[in-house]
């Protein structure tokens, strides 16, 4: 099967990217989230963020959501797992466009061998630095990272999510964090209610 990669404009990669996260993504059903909210579907982004087309659409979609936003960053990553194929994407999409963004990649906790590190990747100190995600639901995850990368000495600018689950995360982000919460799509643009 050959699949054409050649790059599109915004809107229509946004577009694509819809259509990938409804058909590829999107999983109806009583499920538990990881927050321990129940839901009647799950979005399985992973089956997105690590698909081979797809993810050139992530990059895409979400580079231009923050360069939309106006937001300048050095560095993209997260809370690992669900971050760190978005992270990448975002970097191979601004390497594509002769721009220098990293990733990095936060663990859970921090490790107690080696270096002892909890964020691992180039250095983030000082750096401008973005915090994605693939969906939130709490808000949880995201701010994790956003306390272990200032605690690491990242100046946090934005945290970028692919779908918001319109579950109070974006607030809660905004609120405790006290940096835009961004998102390429909401659930009803999904279909989802």
């Amino acid at each position: 099967m050959s699949t054409d990669f050649s790059p599109v404009d915004l809107a229509t990669a946004r577009e694509r990217l819809r259509e990938l996260i409804k058909d590829l993504a999107v999983v109806r059903g009583k499920v538990t989230l990881a927050s321990g909210i129940e839901a009647d579907y799950y979005v399985d982004l992973r089956r997105v963020t690590l698909h081979h087309e797809a993810s050139r659409y992530v990059g895409q979609v979400m580079l231009g959501l923050l360069d939309g936003a106006g937001i300048a960053f050095d560095a993209a990553g997260g809370l690992t797992m669900g971050a760190d194929p978005v992270g990448n994407a975002i970097m191979r999409t601004a390497g594509d466009q002769g721009r220098a963004v990293d990733t990095f990649v936060v663990r859970k906790a921090q490790k107690s061998y080696g270096m002892g590190r909890q964020v691992e990747g180039p250095s983030v100190v000082g750096r401008n630095v973005v915090v994605v995600e693939d969906t939130s639901t709490t808000g949880g995850s995201a701010l994790t990272a956003v306390e272990a990368l200032q605690k690491a000495g990242a100046n946090v600018v934005a945290v970028a999510v692919i779908v918001d689950r319109r579950t109070g995360a974006k607030e809660r982000i905004e609120e405790t964090a006290g940096i835009p919460c961004l998102y390429a799509y909401s659930k009803d643009e999904l279909g989802l209610d």
